[in-house]
């Protein structure tokens, strides 16, 4: 089975993705286009981005000086990206837009995920606009937004500092007004104009020759009416820091703005990314005579994070594809590799013949058992990623009730969607290692470079120890335990339509007791009202949470395929059927470990004198 025909089968047999044509804003759409767009991306993935993934790997960004060197496929790539419209898919015809569907823009985004998700020359450029488009002034969307959606400039949000990554309360980089003259700096066509001076740590596509110019979303301190910094997050604002000055057309001014590259950081993996340490208004670039790179506020004064957190979110669930779909190129990989190596005989009667020649390691059970546990946690993630896209949709082109429920089902899932996927997928990465055996740690096959390239995954767009203190700590309890609510409702409703096939009475038995030990056990978690005893295993509660609502989803990809059984090949159908039956019998019983110290407030990690480590 290939990657498309599980696409199709989720898009289309599943989420239903060719009912929202009948909504006024996809009304030019049907299935016939949005395969089209499948069509085209699915070409540049396989011409524009596969064949170079390892170059990119090996042939890592440098810098000599003046600007950042990328491999010329990298350039290639983003050019592709952007004349096929892919980075305004998702905007209003009037802006040169597709208006197409997220469902169905996440689903095509996908195949440049698998080809290659190192290249990523577009990386946060979309989520760059679109918190502008959201939370921008109309000049700002038009000449920011609007040519990140054509490609001609690129986009970066820039949070972390070297001093503090996560903790954002602690940022040190700050802003004030330039005020030159004292009327001119809040009335700039362009939003009122700072002086940001500071240093930002771990900003992907923070330097490159891709694109005419790089828009960079900084957070920064402003001072108070008494001209201190405000502490905490209260103080921060949101600024747009172009790496080039422009006019109020989009025209690049010819002068450079005061961000310059401090260094290129050399990771792990997703190496065809420039990932950069920035220095703001350090003077290597001074504008108007001055040190200090000029910064347009978005929006109100303090208000920074609660704009950032739009890009964040987004940011999150893209993480979570990116985890995907590296987790099922190696499963696709090892999967290959299980039906061409010859090695062993089979277990039977008699013990091992010798005399018998080997045979393909997919006939020996352990293996068959490490492609199954890849194939659940890979398609069993794709299916919860476009699950949250069609929410998305239904958020901004639902019905008020539906479009109230998908924001409510979305607060409570994105933790989830970022953080299983980056964890589990990166397992099935080590097990596509597992299957190829000691060639799977060589650069003669793609599958170490598929794991070191996912590792950096449980730590992009917040850790597992952030995603899981927002869950526990805020996503389940926020207006009164209202998402968690409806989620389980939605759970018990796939339940109780299971209850009815024979073939998933079982399943749907051990999704319900499932959802029953995760509500007791968030209730007890909370029963003494002490975040620091609640909180103290909101790891395990997470992992036990995402286990969960991937059975969910396992269960209700079940209902769908026993519902197209007849348009079907066996293969899909078994194959969808047998990877829920794996989660259910080798996963889902899982969480009653993880889900014990919760319920017990264990604090035996959180109560170890420090000495005693």
């Amino acid at each position: 089975m290939n990657h498309r025909q599980t696409l199709e089968f989720l898009l289309y047999d599943w989420l239903q993705a060719e009912s929202l044509s009948a909504r006024s804003r996809f009304a030019e759409h049907t299935r016939a286009t949005f395969d089209a767009v499948l069509d085209t991306c699915e070409r540049i993935a396989r011409e524009k981005y596969a064949p170079f993934n390892r170059l990119v790997d090996t042939e890592e960004p440098r810098f000599d000086g003046e600007k950042v060197i990328l491999p010329q496929a990298t350039h290639e790539a983003y050019r592709a990206y952007a004349e096929s419209g892919m980075l305004s898919a998702a905007q209003d015809y009037d802006i040169g837009g597709m208006q197409l569907p997220y469902t169905v823009e996440a689903a095509a985004n996908s195949f440049f995920a698998l080809a290659s998700i190192s290249i990523n020359p577009a990386l946060l450029t979309v989520g760059n606009a679109n918190l502008l488009m959201a939370h921008g002034s109309p000049l700002q969307q038009k000449v920011f937004a609007h040519n990140e959606f054509s490609g001609r400039f690129s986009g970066t949000m820039c949070l972390s500092e070297p001093q503090a990554g996560s903790s954002l309360s602690d940022i040190a980089t700050r802003a004030v007004p330039d005020a030159q003259d004292d009327a001119s700096w809040e009335q700039d066509p362009l939003g009122p104009r700072y002086r940001l001076t500071g240093h930002k740590m771990w900003i992907s596509a923070g330097e490159h020759e891709l694109s005419e110019n790089i828009i960079h979303l900084v957070l920064a301190k402003i001072p108070g009416p008494d001209g201190k910094l405000v502490p905490g997050t209260k103080g921060i604002s949101l600024f747009i820091v172009p790496k080039k000055l422009v006019d109020t057309e989009g025209r690049l001014t010819g002068e450079r703005n005061d961000v310059a590259l401090a260094g290129l950081n050399h990771k792990l993996g997703w190496r065809g990314t420039s990932n950069t340490l920035l220095n703001f208004g350090e003077g290597k670039y001074p504008v108007a005579g001055r040190a200090g790179a000029i910064g347009y506020r978005v929006g109100e004064p303090g208000r920074g994070l609660s704009y950032m957190f739009h890009m964040m979110n987004e940011a999150r669930i893209a993480i979570g594809m990116a985890a995907t779909m590296l987790g099922l190129a190696g499963y696709y990989a090892s999967l290959d590799y299980a039906k061409n190596r010859p090695q062993g005989r089979p277990v039977g009667e008699g013990g091992k013949d010798a005399a018998k020649p080997p045979v393909r390691i997919i006939e020996h059970a352990d293996v068959r058992r490490m492609l199954l546990a890849q194939k659940a946690y890979g398609e069993g993630a794709l299916a919860l990623n476009l699950l949250c896209a069609r929410l998305v949709d239904e958020r901004y082109t639902g019905t008020p009730e539906s479009a109230e429920e998908a924001r409510l089902l979305l607060e409570v899932l994105t933790p989830i969607a970022k953080s299983w996927p980056s964890e589990n997928c990166l397992e099935a990465n080590s097990l596509a290692i597992q299957v190829h055996g000691g060639y799977g740690y060589t650069r003669d096959f793609p599958v170490e470079q598929y794991w070191r390239d996912n590792r950096l995954n449980m730590i992009h767009e917040g850790t597992h120890g952030i995603q899981a203190m927002d869950l526990l700590g805020r996503k389940v309890l926020m207006e009164g335990g209202r998402g968690l609510t409806l989620l389980a409702e939605r759970m018990r409703a796939s339940a109780a339509r299971a209850q009815a096939e024979p073939a998933l009475r079982e399943p749907a038995q051990a999704l319900t007791l499932a959802l029953a030990q995760i509500g007791q056990a968030t209730q007890e978690a909370w029963a003494t009202g002490q975040p620091s005893e609640a909180l103290a295993n909101a790891v395990p509660y997470l992992q036990a949470f995402g286990h969960t609502v991937l059975a969910w989803v396992w269960l209700d990809v079940a209902l769908a395929t026993l519902r197209a059984d007849a348009t079907l090949s066996k293969a899909q159908s078994v194959g969808r059927m047998g990877a829920m039956q794996y989660f259910y019998h080798y996963e889902l019983p899982k969480i009653g470990a993880w889900l014990q110290v919760v319920r017990q407030r264990d604090m035996t990690c959180a109560n170890l004198p420090e000495e005693a480590f």
